[in-house]
């Protein structure tokens, strides 16, 4: 089962990061506009913050949440596919409106198909699974952009959304066979070693916040009061609350890197291209980092990782800022890649570590939608710098991570509780 999630996870997730530059090329090869492109890529990622709550509600009341993630797959696939056949033949405007519509399912292709974790890996594999789970996405990041960039030079750029939309319809299977709500209740979680935070609407519920029925208690409850009790446990639960701000600030300071890194390579050798292998090394240095945690699989205070990840990713953009060479660029780009990569993992297994059992998606969605929207503010910031010197727009970003530093640790009080039981 663990095998098949996985497979599903790099198909969606590879579409997912594939689709913004798909749009982008697409958008551009047919109407000749940078404009165009870029306010379909816009509405793409604008509208996360507003469906991921949502989507995740819906996950968690589902007794079959993997067909509302298969439907959530098939809708995006689609929206992509409108964008594509209305370009050139319809009002961009229009166009924009159905970015905007399919951008309301994307935190289902990552938060929300993260939180149904626990039910395929069960708690004694969590921990090993979830580093799995967060190496899916390095695999994507690392695939997605090169996949757009050979399809493109070799097929054109309409071709890019048709192979986008391939992968996504090739997680279908994955997705359309994850075990019911029921098929892992909620029982003591061996890696949870204290309660909810008090006052939580967690507390007092079966052990680790959850409930016997999983994600289906919630159906005679109305949905509003569903979605502002999910934003009550991340806003009472102090380590969800400062993950969840602290990831997001971190995501705008890493859209910084992403932004000005084809304008660092253009600076220092000349070709813009070389930026992308940049990146390359990013997602590559975060992935190997991510398989050396599931292979020890003996991380003990995740909410450490978390910082530490943080403050890495920080200390690479500040290196690439004064990168007088591309080769200490690509030694800056490694330094941030071995950070995030881990910082991704702390997250979620903080995530699942914390969130209640029958809000589980929607802590996971809701995330996941803060930090879509936050990556989109980012790199609207990111423009202006980078335009100015790739250098201030690293050093912003690295600011950012010294802020998002801060915010996971003002007033943390290290339990030194264990995340994992010894094997």
């Amino acid at each position: 089962m663990l095998t098949r999630y996985m497979a599903g996870a790099v198909a969606a997730r590879t579409g997912d990061e594939m689709s913004g530059p798909a749009l982008l090329v697409a958008g551009l090869a047919v109407t000749g506009s940078p404009l165009t492109a870029s306010w379909l890529l816009a509405g793409l990622t604008v509208s996360a913050a507003v469906g991921g709550p949502l989507l995740g509600v819906l996950l968690d009341r589902a007794r079959r949440p993997g067909r509302l993630l298969t439907c959530c797959l098939l809708g995006y696939a689609t929206g992509l596919l409108l964008v594509l056949y209305g370009l050139g033949r319809v009002p961009d405007a229009a166009l924009i409106g159905v970015a905007v519509v399919a951008g309301l399912l994307g935190p289902a292709l990552t938060g929300g198909w993260t939180a149904q974790l626990p039910r395929v890996a069960g708690p004694e594999r969590l921990s090993r699974a979830n580093a799995l789970d967060s190496m899916s996405y390095n695999v994507a990041g690392l695939a997605g952009p090169a996949v757009v960039g050979v399809v493109a030079s070799a097929g054109g750029g309409t071709l890019t959304v048709l192979v986008c939309a391939g992968l996504l319809v090739a997680a279908l299977p994955a997705a359309w066979s994850l075990p019911p709500a029921r098929a892992h209740s909620p029982a003591p979680d061996p890696v949870r070693a204290h309660p909810a935070a008090p006052g939580s609407p967690a507390g007092g519920s079966a052990p680790g916040g959850g409930v016997p029925d999983g994600g289906a208690v919630g159906r005679g409850r109305a949905v509003w009061a569903e979605l502002v009790e999910g934003f009550a446990v991340i806003g009472r639960n102090a380590p969800l609350r400062q993950a969840t701000a602290g990831s997001a600030v971190s995501c705008c300071g890493l859209a910084m890197l992403v932004v000005s890194a084809p304008v660092l390579g253009a600076e220092l050798t000349g070709e813009s291209g070389h930026g992308a292998l940049l990146l390359a090394v990013t997602a590559a240095s975060g992935l190997a980092a991510n398989a050396v945690i599931a292979a020890w699989g003996r991380v003990r205070r995740w909410d450490r990782v978390l910082v530490w990840g943080t403050a890495v990713l920080g200390a690479g953009m500040a290196l690439a800022a004064g990168a007088g060479a591309f080769w200490a660029a690509v030694v800056a780009a490694a330094v941030a890649g071995a950070g995030e990569g881990p910082q991704l993992t702390a997250l979620f297994s903080v995530r699942h570590r914390e969130a209640p059992a029958r809000l589980r998606s929607q802590v996971f969605t809701t995330g996941a939608s803060l930090k879509i929207t936050s990556f989109a503010i980012g790199s609207a910031l990111a423009g202006p710098l980078a335009a100015y010197s790739a250098g201030s727009a690293l050093l912003a970003g690295a600011a950012l991570q010294t802020a998002a530093v801060a915010v996971l640790t003002t007033g943390r009080r290290d339990k030194g509780s264990p995340t994992e039981a010894p094997r």
